[in-house]
């Protein structure tokens, strides 16, 4: 199968290059810049361009662009870097939602258009959920990460109106051991500094990095729509700052109260405190299988693949 994937330089496009290339797919990468070898595609996602003519025919396209949202957590206490402002929060929608256009609109007119489009998406479609568990057949919550993943995920219509199957992986919070949100929480437990924020008890969804590779991969075959990507297993935030104390042998008891998080984070504190309990009804029923169904194994893989 020949698969484009754009957001190639991230934590999971990085990680599924390789991954698809190791399971004999031809993968071709979207760049911003002039292309610099056969295998890559120059697009211009928010000046709505591709280069069709270079990206020629392909049987599916991954799409994983677009601005970093978080939670980083531990580390946007310490900097405050991820204080919200207008700027970064038009920066994260409209890299997302114009991408995502720029993109369903370029494959919606090609003449033999990609049977799939894996347009990535993220649980913050369902907002606060607190104790209640929910899946894809929940409706969308409600503040402004809610509200981007809706318009996000409607991008891609002019893709699915083209008769393109269209899937929206709703990603986790994915456990790695060298990128994204642990690779900032890693070091910071090493130093025995971690604890819990908050009570504590709000729910994080995780999925391990392999297991979101594995589904990506699976979704080129199967599905449509919203798919959650979380193990089925959510964890609370305290169950996770245990684990990762006893994983390292560090101390994890010194818990960051919600008004350092509010002090710090502003607007953005209610996502970090926020309780996502998501459930991925659709991986379940459709028989695939989890190598990391709990918080423990995903961070023991995470912790040793680092």
């Amino acid at each position: 199968m020949r698969v484009a994937v754009t957001g190639a330089s991230g934590l999971i496009g990085g990680a599924l290059v390789p991954h698809l290339r190791a399971q004999g797919h031809d993968v071709v990468r979207f760049v911003r810049r002039a292309s610099g070898s056969p295998d890559e595609v120059t697009w211009d996602p928010m000046g709505g361009t591709v280069d069709m003519a270079a990206l020629g025919a392909v049987d599916a396209v991954v799409h994983l662009a677009g601005a970093p949202v978080g939670p980083e957590t531990y580390r946007a206490i310490i900097t405050a870097s991820n204080r919200w402002t207008e700027s970064n929060k038009a920066e994260i929608r409209d890299s997302r939602v114009r991408g995502t256009d720029t993109l369903a609109r370029a494959l919606a007119g090609m003449a033999t258009p990609p049977s799939v489009l894996i347009s990535g998406s993220a649980i913050g479609f369902y907002g606060e959920t607190g104790d209640v568990e929910v899946d894809e057949t929940s409706p969308p919550g409600q503040g402004f990460l809610a509200d981007v993943v809706v318009d996000w995920e409607a991008a891609a219509d002019p893709a699915r109106e083209a008769g393109i199957r269209v899937v929206h992986p709703r990603t986790g919070l994915v456990v790695s051991g060298r990128g994204g949100t642990w690779g900032k929480l890693w070091p910071i437990f090493q130093f025995g500094v971690g604890g819990r924020l908050g009570t504590g008890r709000q729910w994080w969804s995780f999925i391990s990095l392999r297991d979101e590779l594995s589904a990506l991969t699976w979704l080129l075959d199967n599905l449509d729509g919203p798919v959650n990507l979380t193990a089925p297993h959510p964890a609370t935030n305290a169950e996770v700052t245990r684990q990762m104390g006893g994983l390292l042998r560090r101390p994890a008891g010194l818990p960051v109260p919600k008004m350092a998080l509010d002090l710090t984070l502003g607007e953005f504190s209610s996502e970090v405190l926020g309780s996502l309990r998501v459930i991925p009804r659709k991986l379940l029923d459709g028989g695939f299988e989890f190598r990391d169904p709990t918080i423990d194994r995903a961070l023991s893989y995470a912790w040793s693949t680092r």
